[in-house]
């Protein structure tokens, strides 16, 4: 019986080793924003609008599109919590601003398609999050008076945050 869970016993760490030693080929290394990156984010987002004496809500997506983060001053109209996602979204599905992507969908004939697809919001207010080059995020700000203010407030927290030191 010693015997045999010895032979068991060597069979698993076997197993185990292989596995241990299994390729990476095929599998993508890349970075993440971080819950923590996302809140400081929002809040540094926030902060850049209340200098400016703006109400603001920020959305924080991941790399993936999913919402992390939510920030919503009072009497900011409800219609604002879902557009700052859907810039959010669409700033990283596109790799774009926003507002950049507005300006070609007006001016460029090839790219007023994208206005059709309900996803993506052509409104400014959403920047991706790059870091060493890579989106890892984005974020989306709705309801400071202005896609450009918007924009101003998102960009102002992601140069703060994410610049090399």
């Amino acid at each position: 019986m010693l015997h045999r869970l010895s032979l068991i016993t060597l069979f698993i760490g076997s197993l185990a080793a292989g596995a241990a030693q299994a390729s990476t080929e095929g599998v993508a290394d890349r970075k993440d924003l971080t819950l923590a990156l996302g809140k400081k984010l929002a809040d540094a987002t926030m902060s850049a609008c209340h200098a400016q004496d703006r109400t603001a809500v920020v959305a924080v997506v991941d790399r993936s599109g999913h919402l992390m983060v939510l920030q919503r001053d009072d009497n900011v109209g409800p219609h604002n919590t879902l557009a700052a996602q859907r810039k959010a979204f669409t700033a990283l599905s596109t790799k774009t601003a926003t507002s950049v992507l507005a300006e070609r969908a007006q001016n460029d004939s090839s790219a007023t398609n994208l206005t059709t697809l309900d996803e993506l919001l052509l409104l400014g207010g959403g920047v991706p999050v790059l870091i060493d080059g890579q989106v890892v995020g984005a974020l989306g700000v709705a309801g400071a008076g202005g896609s450009s203010i918007d924009e101003g407030c998102a960009q102002s927290a992601i140069d703060q945050l994410t610049q090399p030191e």
